[in-house]
């Protein structure tokens, strides 16, 4: 019995453009940044190297945009090893974006005294749907956004959960330097953040690469 002609259907081979790519690097960048500027402005955490960023934002004098850069640094090296060239120039590029747009958002768009709740929630939110666009654009912020994507692509356990696991332990240790009702708020809030990767972030779902 001859063997089966396997079929690849047109949309299997979908892939973004380089004009597809730039624009949601862009949006993604804006959305991820948006959200930490909401974060930052109640003193709320969340995981990963955002929260570790945040939390040494919250007990130094060093501005958040540097901050987040020096903290992803590692992790770009890491990508270099395990995801190749053009994933580690685009993360490279999506952090300096993200610490510049939350530079430019301090000075453009103050906001002062926001509802907590509404605000880590709101946060979260817009940083998970913004990890989500740079993922399915072959990039990351760096962080434990990289770790993930790696363990996903090796195990195939989804990185939404990797990252979830991570996060909580960030969060934890947050007890040390944030009043411990806004923790319990953060942790509910990075909650929220990975449930957005997870249910989305799926192997073979989305057909764009």
């Amino acid at each position: 019995m001859p063997p089966q002609k396997q079929v690849v259907f047109e949309w299997e081979q979908t892939r973004h453009s380089v004009a597809e790519d730039v624009l949601g690097i862009v949006t993604g960048t804006f959305v991820v940044a948006l959200g930490l500027h909401l974060l930052k402005a109640v003193g709320a955490v969340t995981g990963g190297t955002a929260g570790l960023a945040l939390l040494i934002d919250q007990s130094s004098e060093i501005p958040f945009w540097l901050i987040f850069t020096l903290v992803n640094a590692p992790f770009v090296v890491l990508a270099l090893w395990k995801k190749g060239v053009r994933f580690t120039v685009l993360t490279a590029i999506c952090v300096g974006a993200v610490a510049a747009l939350s530079a430019v958002n301090v000075g453009w768009m103050p906001v002062s005294a926001p509802q907590p709740v509404y605000a880590v929630l709101g946060g979260n939110l817009l940083v998970g749907v913004g990890l989500l666009i740079l993922f399915r654009h072959g990039a990351s912020v760096g962080g434990v956004n990289i770790v993930a994507i790696l363990v996903q692509d090796r195990t195939g356990f989804r990185a939404g959960w990797t990252q979830m696991i991570v996060d909580v332990l960030i969060v934890v240790a947050s007890f040390l330097v944030v009043d411990w009702r806004m923790v319990v708020l953060s942790a509910v809030g990075a909650v929220v953040l990975n449930l957005v990767l997870a249910l989305n972030h799926r192997p073979g779902r989305y057909i764009g690469h």
